[in-house]
This record gives C-alpha cells, structure tokens and sequence, in this order.
C-alpha cells in the first residue's frame, strides 16, 4: 500500500475524505462498513467527512449516530468541498444518475448502490461518465455487496478451478416476504416513477449478478414474466395503486451455453432474506442460501457414486475470501459483513489507481438484462395460450 493515495491532479493526499448520501436502510448499512472498516482491515487513510439527506434534523442525527463529522442537506454543494474524495451513493434510484454523473464530473471518486439506475438511458450515460473520468485516474463502482460475501465468493474460486467441470444449469431466486400483507402501506419502492421497478429491480439485479459473477459469463437471450399480486397499497391520504411488480421471472441463456432460470417476489410468505443459488456441472454441483451465509454446499461428482453427497462447507476459516481479519474459525459473521468487505476492496483499489470491480459497465451489463426481461414480460413474447379440454 503506498503512503498516500493520489487525488486526480496528482496530488498527495494522506486522508481520503468521503460524503455519504442518503441514510435509510442502506446508508446506515454503508455507514456501518465506513465506520468497521479500518478496524480489521489495513486500508488507506480516510475519513467520514459529511453524511447527506433532505431532512436537517434525521440526518444530523444520523450522521452522529453513524459516525459522520457533520451532516448536510444539498449535495451539489458537498461536491463543491476540496477535501471530498469519495461520494458514496446510498440514494434511492431515481436520483443515482444525477448524483453520480455530478460527483465524476467534478472529480471524486463514486461507489453507488444497485440497480444502476432506474432506466436503461440513464445507466449508459453514467456509464460513459464512469468511463470518461475513469482516463483522469477516477475511479467507480457498483455495490453488488453479495459478491463479497465469504461462500460465494468461494463458489466462485471453485467454479474457477474447475470443480464443477462444465456448468449447464443454474437457479437463482431471492425471495423476500416484507409486501406479503396487503395492508402494508405504500412507499416509494412500489411507485415507478421513484424506484423504476419492483422486485425486479430491487432483488433481480442481485441474483442475476451472481450468475454473471459466478460463472464469469454473460447472457445472450432473455425471457421473462412479471407480476403484480397486490395493485392497491394503503396511503396517507386513502388507497394509492402500486406501479411496479411484485414478483419476476426470467430464463436466461449465457455465452457458455449454461441456462439460468431467476425467480424473485417480495410476497413469498415465510422466505425473510432468501437469495438461493443452485450450480450444475458435469463434476460437481454448488448449494448456497443467504439465511445461511456461512455454510457452502458442495457435491464432488468425481468421487465413486457411493461416496457423494452434498457436504456443507463452513466458511470461516482464515484460508476462505476475507476470513482472516474477523474471529477466529467457527465464529461465523453476518449480512453487515459484506458492506465493510466492498468498502475494503473500495479503498485498496483507489489507493493502487486500479478499477475496481464490478465497475459501472459491469452494473449497465445487469440494467440491460433486467430491460431485457421487462422487455420480454411487457410483449408477453414467452407467453403460449393452452387451450383444450379441462
């Protein structure tokens, strides 16, 4: 690690000072790995400059809590300050394209959440601003935090090195069931215009990039369907329609040849934070489930038919990704864990002036899927009438 990080002009800088903004649900999960990070992890010198919302007294609040120096409610004049480096984007969608392409344009470094963007233009144009700053020594990142969660990121190095041989089908869902009530009240993720899709957007984006991640592959065709069960959600002010899907699938086909099916709801009765994934290969077969984060199943179809059997992997031995720097073997870690691992990869890719990954174009490649699949359900192009006796 070198003794200062480089701003974009080439100057020293000996601490990095980072802005967040937005601090719901995943600013206080962002926060907590800027706050946790450093103290497991040998990363550059930083600070927590300035959290950012539209309310002066929540957010001043919770940038106290969450260990931010001060707290401001306009984020064009937060990219104006000299000592900002990095602009962590926590926001809800509508508003990630304006943010991001400001905060490139006047030089800091931008990890935003997923999806990318709530359309398909406005994914691209980030991208090419990405692209753009990215010649100036800028860098930028998409938080797809479960691709630094420990087992999958083990999966991943045993689908590498050939454990699996060649992978022919791959299941994917994340099932959640926070909108399974219909009289849970409206927000702005059931509204289009705030949050561009529903469940599509929201849980979709992260299944289909772990079967972009793990397989290191790309997808070719797409089919889909989406699904709103409940149209009606109630508001402040009486019933407000809802305007998003509740509920997606799609069948995908990779370059490889491998076909993946994505199933994804927020109404699945009982399935809490579910993101299941099931790897078929010719040599062997990979089990994960998020509610379980710390175990791998992994079945070893070399071995004599006698002897195989999914085994369960523990993963949490100093040897497996990231594992070293938390407690020792057998003390598991947790969902949080995944956002202070990005931040670390985050800070050491900025201080060695390397793109770090998955990079916007990598984030645009999951936005043009999810079009794709919204495509499909919206032209019904998968849908065959059967007709005949009953």
């Amino acid at each position: 690690m070198s003794e200062t990080s480089q701003n974009v002009d080439g100057t020293g800088i000996k601490t990095l000072g980072v802005a967040a903004i937005g601090y719901a649900f995943m600013g206080k999960a962002h926060s907590s790995a800027w706050r946790n990070v450093a103290s497991f992890f040998d990363v550059p010198a930083f600070e927590q400059k300035v959290l950012v919302g539209r309310n002066p007294e929540r957010v001043a609040e919770a940038a106290a809590r969450y260990g931010w120096s001060e707290s401001a409610t306009d984020w064009r004049q937060v990219l104006e300050r000299d000592d900002i480096h990095i602009v962590d984007i926590c926001a809800p969608g509508w508003m990630h394209a304006e943010i991001a392409i400001a905060a490139l344009e006047a030089g800091k470094h931008v990890l935003v959440e997923k999806p990318l963007a709530n359309t398909l233009a406005e994914a691209e144009l980030m991208t090419a601003a990405a692209a753009k700053a990215r010649a100036r020594g800028v860098q930028s990142m998409i938080g797809f935090n479960y691709r630094r969660v420990p087992a999958l990121a083990l999966a991943r190095e045993l689908i590498a090195d050939g454990r699996l041989g060649t992978v022919r089908h791959v299941r994917a869902s994340y099932l959640q069931d926070w909108l399974a009530d219909p009289e849970s009240p409206m927000t702005w993720r059931l509204n289009k215009e705030t949050a561009g899709s529903g469940a599509l957007g929201d849980i979709a984006s992260h299944a289909i990039d772990q079967v972009l991640f793990l397989l290191g592959d790309t997808v070719t065709e797409v089919s889909g369907r989406l699904h709103t069960f409940v149209n009606q959600r109630p508001g402040t002010d009486g019933p407000e329609q809802v305007t998003v899907d509740d509920a997606a699938w799609a069948t995908l086909t990779l370059a490889s040849g491998a076909i993946a099916s994505v199933e994804v709801s927020r109404m699945a009765t009982g399935r809490k934070n579910s993101l299941a994934l099931e790897i078929y290969g010719d040599k062997g077969s990979l089990l994960f489930d998020l509610e379980n984060l710390n175990e791998l199943g992994f079945l070893d179809a070399t071995l004599p038919v006698r002897e195989q059997g999914f085994r369960r992997i523990l993963v949490n031995e100093p040897e497996h990704p990231y594992m070293g720097a938390w407690w020792p073997q057998g003390h598991v870690i947790g969902w949080e864990h995944s956002f202070t691992h990005q931040i670390r990869d985050y800070l050491t890719a900025i201080d060695a002036g390397t793109a770090p990954s998955p990079s916007l174009e990598q984030g645009l490649a999951v936005q043009r899927i999810l079009a794709a699949i919204d495509e499909s359900a919206d032209a019904k192009s998968a849908l065959i009438h059967v007709t005949g006796p009953s």
